[in-house]
């Protein structure tokens, strides 16, 4: 069994900040790529950040030079440091990623965390 859970999520004001964590557990043999979606009520889940295991990102272009995206490796976690927090980002953020589970011989799988709660607002 693996599990991913998110933590950091709350209420902030405009032009704050929050970071949120994601750590996985259980029969882990190898985390490739790690990612960040978020949706809002009455909307998609979208992608917000995307690291690959060798640390190569990629943001959506509502958050770039606001979010940074990084992971431990050695603790199986990926965060989101997100800045200059905007009303618009409101939504319940969810981490993903793709595990190889009991043996790097297994393929891949996507696992999903149950959600955070972010809420932008004065």
């Amino acid at each position: 069994q693996v599990q991913l859970v998110e933590s950091g999520g709350g209420l902030v004001q405009p032009g704050g900040s929050l970071r949120l964590s994601c750590a996985a557990s259980g029969s882990i043999a190898r985390v490739n790529a790690m990612n960040w979606y978020r949706q809002a009520p009455g909307n998609q889940r979208e992608l917000v950040a995307a690291i690959t295991r060798g640390g190569n990102t990629d943001y959506a272009d509502s958050v770039k030079g606001r979010f940074t995206i990084s992971r431990d490796n050695a603790k199986n976690t990926v965060y989101l440091q997100m800045n200059s927090l905007k009303p618009e980002d409101t939504a319940v953020y969810y981490c993903n990623a793709d595990i190889q589970s009991g043996s790097i011989w297994f393929a891949a799988k996507p696992y999903w965390g149950q959600g955070t709660q972010v809420t932008v607002s004065s």
